[in-house]
């Protein structure tokens, strides 16, 4: 077989912060991961499915954050979801008859099937277990999978040994326990990298990791090949950074695929344009917030006036896009083969939500790229970060450089002027927890669940998603009253067992409700007990 003309390694991270809400009968958060089971993951995995049924030899990356995982294993959500899946559908139906000769009748039964469908495949065919339907992938073949940290920590800001190794270490073992296996590659949080971080993903078994484009091209020293080939870290970790085309072509607004006037318009939805009497349990409590019906296509962005939205010809759009997408893999592949003397890799990351989610096409333009780059003609063909790295494994030794994928490249959107008050508290806590895990090493019974609970409250504080959420304006307030719950119930809890008088009731409380990593110890919160050598670099990325 000839050999490829270049790699492409497509990345999806699946993540949402822990948004179960067991207090409340129907929380407007929890919709969060309903929507992207409903939109994203079950459509990925029904276009995954048909793949591999088709025997199309193809090869995908999946991170799940625990976070993600542990609520799409909670009996409580599974309930919760097919609740919603049924008052959907119910609305849709009206929808149908609502729209019956109309320009949008066509995207009303399509979304009545849609959940339908949606039901069937996750009831019946899935069994209630999305993690377990990308287990059998996995055992295929044709997907990898990797694991990031607890609760998906902006870990360059923990800024304290313990918390750092208790992040990684808790979310490679809530993915050993839910797969059976340790994971090789390790999905950073916001692809957010220090130095400091290393260490510690190479004494928990990491092999390989992403990086933001920069981290790669500003490294020490300069890499040969650029983004386009993996690089090895001092600790002997595989580093694979950003192809900047790659992320050009689907997440710019300007230039990006979803753009399209042919698309799904996302903003547009029937829970702003209809009575709220008549959308009943779809908009609990009586807020408007998006139900999933969407009719109108993207049109022009520029413009506010939306046309009908067309399901096949979206459909068709897709698969164009698909090819277009293939096709400049495969011209940067001839490019840069000839400037390296090498096939490139061409590594694209991207979160999961946005296909389906936000880009409602964006499972079959996966599905097409897939299946153009699994054909032997194709050129460029698609490989998993292991699969390349047993063929190919990196010589070059670099230190990367500080980096993120968020606004400006660095932590700017984590770390600013609406939300730095967070870390002075997180810090605290932090080193009131490292001291409680020495001091009460030896604890058993209640003292020692007051412990494991106070580090749960500790980790959900932790979440990038706070301070992101803070930024971005989204819901600012849930997300600070997430912090200050989390940091007041570990304050609580601390408190009550310095003075020794222990609430059981309001600990059984917490217990139900943050029910995150029920195999979690405290005695965990610890530094690595490997050395982290000093390590430099001279030369040509040589160890001295």
């Amino acid at each position: 077989m000839a050999l490829p003309s270049g790699y492409l390694i497509l990345v999806l991270h699946a993540h949402l912060p822990f948004v179960r809400h067991v207090e409340y009968e129907d929380s407007l958060e929890e919709r969060w991961l309903f929507q992207a089971m409903t939109e994203c993951y079950l459509p990925l995995l029904e276009c995954l499915r048909r793949l591999a049924g088709e025997n199309v030899k193809f090869a995908l990356t999946v991170s799940l954050s625990p976070t993600l995982l542990e609520m799409l294993d909670d009996d409580l959500m599974k309930s919760r979801y097919k609740r919603h899946l049924h008052i959907l559908h119910d609305l849709s139906c009206k929808e149908v008859r609502r729209l019956r000769g109309s320009p949008e009748a066509r995207a009303a039964e399509m979304y009545k099937k849609r959940f339908e469908r949606a039901y069937e495949l996750y009831t019946r065919e899935l069994g209630e277990d999305l993690p377990a339907a990308f287990m059998r992938l996995y055992e295929s073949g044709s997907v990898e999978l990797m694991t990031s940290s607890a609760t998906h920590a902006y870990l360059p800001l923990l800024m304290q040994d313990e918390s750092i190794v208790t992040q990684i270490r808790t979310g490679i073992r809530a993915f050993e326990r839910r797969f059976g296996f340790t994971p090789k590659g390790f999905w950073l949080p916001e692809c957010a990298y220090s130095p400091e971080i290393e260490p510690h993903l190479a004494g928990s078994g990491v092999q390989y990791f992403i990086l933001e484009t920069h981290g790669v091209l500003c490294a020490n020293p300069r890499p040969h090949y650029g983004f386009h080939a993996p690089v090895l870290t001092p600790l002997g970790l595989a580093a694979f950074g950003r192809d900047v085309e790659c992320g050009k072509q689907v997440w710019s607004a300007d230039e990006g695929y979803p753009g399209d006037g042919a698309y799904r318009e996302f903003h547009r939805d029937i829970a702003y344009d209809l009575p709220v009497e008549y959308l009943g349990k779809a908009i609990p409590g009586g807020v408007r917030t998006p139900t999933g019906l969407k009719y109108y296509r993207v049109t022009d962005r520029r413009s506010e006036h939306k046309e009908p939205y067309d399901p096949d010809a979206a459909a068709a759009r897709a698969k164009i896009h698909a090819a277009n997408f293939v096709f400049w893999r495969n011209k940067e592949a001839e490019y840069w083969g000839s400037v390296l003397g090498k096939p490139p890799v061409m590594t694209a990351p991207y979160d999961a939500e946005l296909f389906g989610h936000w880009w409602y096409e964006g499972p079959l333009w996966i599905e097409e790229v897939l299946r153009l780059t699994a054909d032997p003609a194709a050129g460029v063909r698609s490989v998993t970060p292991s699969l390349y790295l047993g063929k190919h494994p990196p010589a070059q030794v670099v230190a990367p450089a500080a980096s993120s994928w968020g606004y400006k490249g660095y932590s700017e959107v984590w770390l600013g002027h609406q939300n730095d008050w967070i870390y002075r508290h997180l810090h605290a806590c932090q080193e009131a927890m490292a001291e409680a895990s020495v001091k009460h090493a030896g604890a058993r019974g209640i003292s020692a669940r007051v412990l494991n609970q106070a580090l749960r409250e500790l980790l959900l504080a932790q979440s990038s998603d706070w301070p992101f959420i803070i930024t971005s304006g989204t819901v600012p307030d849930y997300a600070r009253k997430r912090l200050v719950l989390h940091i007041g119930r570990f304050q609580a809890l601390m408190g009550q067992l310095n003075s020794g008088q222990i609430d059981e009731t309001y600990l059984h409380e917490l217990e139900e409700k943050d029910n995150i990593f029920p195999f979690l110890d405290f005695r965990s919160f610890t530094r690595s007990p490997q050395e982290e050598p000093e390590l430099a670099l001279a030369g040509e990325g040589t160890l001295v």
